[in-house]
């Protein structure tokens, strides 16, 4: 497909950052520059927030819900359209495998469809209140929102943001991240061709210190919602905090999968595996350790090993099994991991093969297991951010609680076990946002509530709950008598 060009989207046209400055887009796959964005900055923000006001006070602020949902059931269908184009943009962006990239860019359309579907149907309620008294609730949008997309899942994540923000009735400034941006830029030029009033999306890319920090402290945002690190998470809530806004923040995992001993292993190990490797590991949810029951545990480790020590690296077009890491600094941040846990003791019982032609500039790392791993190391707490998984070893339904709970984060969980009792006793214990028995992820899941608690977040997106941070609810009580 064509690559877009480098121009920020505002008030409905794609135009040149202020300052002219582009910065260069990087193929993971080979680390050779193919496309070039627009280096917005806080005055070109200044701009996007401005046209968001105005369309929002204009013909988007008077629209129905039922018009709102029908435009952006029609920007579903576009997206469906051109899925195998986005699909080969966002692998080439990001370096995820083509097939990945193609689910991503279907979940994307999914989103849109779903919340363009349930844009009419976000009911008030009446309340019995006092006699004379007619008192009803009604949803109403914030206003202006600002998304602050990360690179790993574009397209997904502002589907699930943006999409609700819409459907609410919110105009939008979405700032994507500055390593992987194409894809947004495409969906803003689609969501015109549906018939989305200009102004109502705004996209401006750039560096996250410029562009990105400028939208989270602007007083003219009503909102802001937050898929990336804990960091930078913990500055976007300082920076809203100072105006009363509220915040959505999706941040890091280090997301358990408790193994018991009675668990189905050929229906889990795919699971297993693949939850930990998708995107080359760059997921939130990624489940990068795996907790199993002592009884088992060199069984299971071994069926693991077997498995990852076939994985293949390689180009992202190629559709590997693993494709590239997104850049140079992270691919040298998870090679550190690799490094201080092969010297901390733990066994490396795997790694993945990168394929001989894969191109010598590309920013590949194989797929590294770790066990046993020691619960309270590096390997076993902190997030990677890579292909990278550790075996921790349990006894006991206490001791996996413990271990599953050990961390600052609360994610996602999955529990594998036959024995329908300790399946519910665990999803009730394990601290986690989503919670999945002999399954991770249920398949995406576009209808399924998503969030974190702890260090991961706080809010929820995804589902029709998450229509519900987009909005604010208005009590209105009338008197009669």
């Amino acid at each position: 497909m064509t690559l877009p060009a480098p121009k920020l989207l505002i008030g409905g046209t794609f135009q040149d950052a202020q300052g002219g400055d582009r910065i260069p887009v990087l193929d993971p796959s080979t680390g050779e520059p193919f496309a070039e964005l627009a280096r917005g900055r806080s005055i070109d923000v200044e701009m996007a927030v401005a046209s968001a006001h105005k369309a929002r006070e204009g013909a988007w602020g008077r629209m129905s819900a039922m018009e709102r949902g029908r435009i952006l059931s029609k920007l579903a269908g576009k997206i469906l359209e051109r899925a195998q184009d986005l699909a080969i943009l966002e692998a080439r962006d990001v370096g995820k495998p083509l097939a990945q990239a193609r689910a991503d860019a279907i979940a994307c359309a999914r989103y849109f469809e779903f919340y363009g579907g349930a844009a009419d149907k976000l009911h008030g309620d009446t309340i019995p209140y006092q006699a004379g008294y007619q008192v009803m609730t009604w949803w109403e949008p914030h206003g202006v929102t600002a998304h602050i997309v990360p690179w790993n899942y574009p397209m997904q994540i502002i589907g699930r943001s943006v999409g609700a923000a819409l459907a609410m009735g919110n105009a939008c400034v979405v700032k994507p991240g500055e390593d992987a941006s194409l894809t947004a830029l495409v969906l803003g030029k689609l969501a015109l061709e549906a018939g989305l009033p200009e102004g109502v999306l705004n996209i401006v890319t750039g560096y996250g210190e410029e562009a990105g920090a400028a939208l989270a402290r602007h007083p003219g945002i009503h909102h802001i919602s937050f898929t990336g690190s804990v960091a930078v998470g913990q500055r976007i809530q300082e920076a809203a905090a100072r105006n009363i806004v509220p915040v959505t923040l999706e941040l890091g995992g280090k997301s358990p999968q408790l193994v018991f001993a009675d668990a189905d292993l050929d229906a889990a190990l795919p699971f297993l595996v693949r939850a930990a490797v998708q995107n080359a590991g760059q997921t939130c949810s990624a489940g990068s350790r795996i907790l199993i029951e002592r009884s088992v545990f060199d069984e299971v480790a071994s069926a693991i090993a077997e498995r990852f020590s076939k994985l293949s690296v390689g180009p992202a077009l190629d559709d590997p099994d693993v494709g590239p890491i997104v850049s140079a600094e992270q691919k040298a941040r998870v090679e550190g991991f690799v490094s201080r846990g092969e010297t901390s003791g733990a066994a490396l019982l795997a790694r993945g093969k990168i394929l001989d032609d894969a191109p010598k500039g590309g920013f590949y790392v194989a797929p590294a297991l770790f066990g046993p791993v020691d619960s309270k190391t590096e390997l076993a707490r902190e997030e990677v951010f890579g292909p990278v998984l550790s075996l921790v070893p349990f006894t006991g339904e206490d001791e996996a609680v413990a271990i599953a709970n050990g961390t600052d984060y609360g994610l996602v969980a999955g529990v594998w076990t036959r024995d329908g009792s300790r399946a519910l006793r665990m999803a009730k214990r394990v601290r986690a946002g989503q919670v999945f028995v002999n399954n991770y992820g249920a398949g995406g899941g576009v209808e399924l509530p998503f969030g974190g608690v702890g260090k991961s977040g706080h809010g929820r997106e995804k589902g029709f709950v998450g229509l519900y941070g987009f909005g604010t609810l208005k009590t209105v009580a009338v008197k009669y008598e």
